[in-house]
């Protein structure tokens, strides 16, 4: 008998990774905040049984895999032999009986929510605040780019260094008085790489606090990815800085969303660097806005990124006041749906070897479950060109503090005037919905841009719904082929 069959005959259990959800570059929106869970660990005197609040999912190979809507982890994946085991589980009973390996895979299943106690009501909680504090610095309104769904007015405003190390100073300052011992922060604009050497003078600074009072650092810079030079990569490595590129699409699909302020096309250029990034072992994440504009061209987009093994995520275009008049933009049902199905497609044929749960689903993260969309309003700070502070990039506009403001983030969370990013158990339509832990009602400002209210469902929940079990389903299978079950995804 070869090992492919015998290692069958033994209970096999493979679950998604919940690190993704810390370690998943949020791009250009707020960072999401620690899941919290309330799973009883295992014990071997417990008495156990099926959770009940699952939903099975068949693969290939007498594969199944569990939808854990509870869950520590939201995809669990058993083989026939686990599954058996998983069924005698029908009444309650304990772990006294079994041998060896079985209770290492009991306590796998107690370990995911797969298996529950009798008198346990698994409940999601929120008993940390994220474990990382994240600010964006503006550190300019100047872009050489014109992209159709641009929220900016492209002042010709720069931050000033004294206002970039006092934002420096004061997230630091943040982070010591609420007991953060990671620090991140996003140089973004505009275009940050119009003013490299400034971004570079902010860092060593903020890498100084850091180290003198003892805190993690990340940094990364939000780019467009025309201005990428290799003196740029090689600086950014030395500093450990990462790199996030907007990219959405192959030559016309991206060209038609991002063009130069002249009119002319950004995709060669941005490829282009992309090259010059991989070929200097700089590995930026991308960004890929969805709109009806560029959703038919998502399959060529996403082959083109998993022939170079990028790490991405595919984001939902956003309307603004100042995108409104490009009607073309707007994310029609059929036509986004479409296009993410024919993407997932492309995925199917090459699956990636880096998560798929926080990359394909827009604002929700199908790692593991939370209840809030992201740290707007509780671990994110936005100090734009003067200073001024806001809960959202996306409302520089609306400042409710300043670098000068006292217990910042405590004015930040008590504030009610501005966005509200409630947790969605308070939302009308998602409360009984079985994605709410996952999806969470979708970002608190496009909903309110729709409805008016912020404790209301994502008007694009039926997008939502669609796509969900078909990332649980794609994940199922990558996982199925890092393990070596898989032998062909056709």
């Amino acid at each position: 008998m070869n090992k492919t069959r015998e290692k069958h005959l033994f209970p096999q259990i493979i679950v998604a990774c919940s690190w993704v959800y810390i370690e998943q570059d949020c791009g250009d929106c707020a960072c999401a905040l620690t899941p919290c869970n309330d799973i009883l660990p295992p014990s071997a005197n417990s008495i156990w049984q099926k959770a009940k609040d699952v939903t099975l999912v068949q693969f290939p190979h007498n594969w199944r895999g569990f939808y854990l809507p509870k869950g520590v982890n939201s995809l669990a994946l058993l083989n026939q032999p686990a599954y058996d085991l998983w069924e005698s589980f029908q009444e309650s009973r304990s772990l006294l009986l079994l041998d060896e390996e079985e209770i290492r895979i009991v306590r796998d299943m107690t370990g995911v929510g797969l298996l529950v106690s009798p008198d346990a009501q698994p409940s999601i909680s929120e008993k940390s605040r994220s474990i990382q504090l994240a600010a964006w610095l503006h550190v300019t309104d100047r872009c050489n780019l014109r992209c159709a769904y641009c929220y900016l007015p492209h002042k010709s405003e720069d931050m000033t260094l004294e206002i970039g190390k006092a934002a420096i100073d004061a997230t630091i300052r943040a982070a010591r008085d609420n007991g953060y011992q990671q620090v991140k922060f996003k140089y973004a604009g505009g275009e940050p790489l119009l003013r490299f050497p400034f971004i570079l003078e902010l860092h060593q600074y903020a890498q100084q606090l850091a180290e003198e009072y003892d805190l993690e650092l990340d940094g990364v810079i939000l780019s467009n990815g025309t201005l990428l030079t290799e003196e740029i990569i090689t600086t950014m490595q030395d500093l450990d800085l990462r790199l996030m590129i907007s990219l959405d699409g192959v030559g016309e699909w991206h060209d038609a969303q991002r063009p130069y302020a002249s009119g002319r096309g950004s995709f060669a250029d941005v490829a282009e660097s992309v090259e010059l990034a991989l070929a200097h072992d700089l590995i930026p994440d991308i960004s890929v806005t969805v709109s009806g504009r560029n959703a038919e061209g998502l399959p060529e987009i996403m082959n083109w990124l998993l022939e170079r093994d990028l790490p991405f995520s595919l984001n939902f275009y956003r309307q603004n006041d100042l995108s409104i008049s490009h009607i073309d933009l707007k994310l029609e049902e059929e036509k986004i749906i479409a296009g993410m199905l024919a993407a997932f497609d492309v995925i199917e044929h090459n699956l990636p070897s880096r998560s798929l749960l926080a990359s394909l689903t827009d604002r929700a993260n199908l790692a593991v479950p939370h209840k809030r969309t992201c740290s707007v309003g509780d671990s994110y700070l936005v100090f734009n060109q003067h200073g001024q502070v806001s809960k959202c990039q996306m409302k520089m506009d609306a400042p409710i503090a300043d670098i000068h403001t006292e217990n910042l983030l405590q004015v930040i969370r008590e504030d009610k005037s501005g966005i509200q990013n409630v947790s969605v158990e308070e939302k009308e339509g998602c409360r009984d919905c079985e994605w709410k832990y996952w999806c969470t009602g979708g970002c608190p400002l496009e909903s309110y841009r729709v409805t008016g209210r912020y404790d209301v469902k994502s008007p694009n929940c039926n997008i939502y719904k669609t796509i969900f079990p078909e990332v649980l389903r794609l994940e199922g299978l990558r996982l199925l082929k890092e393990a070596g079950e898989l032998e062909e995804v056709m």
